[in-house]
C-alpha cells in the first residue's frame, strides 16, 4: 500500500475542506476513500432541498465525481455509507442507492444521526473504491 507521504489527494470547492483541513478523496495504493459528501453544489448551494431521494443522488454524484479524478467509476465502489437525519427517509435514500449501485452491490451502511452542520441537509454519504475491483 502507498505510504501516507505518497498518497494522492483530491480537493474540491467545498469550503469545509479548507476550514476543517481534509481532502475530498484520498488514494492509497489501490484504495480510494471519499470523505463524507453532502448534496451541496458549488458555493454551498443545496441540491434537492427537502427531498431525501434527490439529496442522496446529488451527494453520491459529487462523491462519484471525486472518484473520476482517479480514473474510477461506480464499478469500482466496494463500500458505501449513508447517514440520514430521519428514519422516515430510509426508503427514499435506499431507492436512490439502488438506482446507482444495484449492478455493483457494494457493502453498505445506513445510519440515522442527529444532524449535520447544515440543518437543511438530510443525507451525507461516503464511498470506498478499489482499483481493479471485479463484479461476480
Amino acid at each position: 500500500m502507498t505510504s501516507p507521504e505518497t498518497a494522492r489527494r483530491v480537493q474540491t470547492e467545498s469550503p469545509w475542506e479548507e476550514t476543517i483541513g481534509f481532502a475530498r478523496a484520498v488514494e492509497a495504493g489501490d484504495l480510494v476513500l471519499v470523505a463524507g459528501t453532502m448534496p451541496l453544489a458549488e458555493r454551498g448551494v443545496l441540491e434537492g432541498e427537502g427531498d431525501p431521494y434527490e439529496q442522496t443522488l446529488a451527494a453520491f454524484r459529487h462523491a462519484l465525481d471525486a472518484l473520476k479524478k482517479f480514473g474510477l467509476g461506480v464499478e469500482s465502489v466496494v463500500r458505501t455509507r449513508m447517514y440520514i437525519t430521519h428514519a422516515r427517509d430510509v426508503d427514499e435514500v435506499g431507492r436512490a442507492h439502488k438506482e446507482l449501485f444495484d449492478a455493483v452491490r457494494p457493502a453498505a451502511t445506513l445510519v440515522v444521526v442527529s444532524g449535520f452542520v447544515d440543518s437543511r441537509v438530510l443525507v451525507e454519504v461516503e464511498l470506498e473504491a478499489l482499483r481493479g475491483a471485479r463484479q461476480s
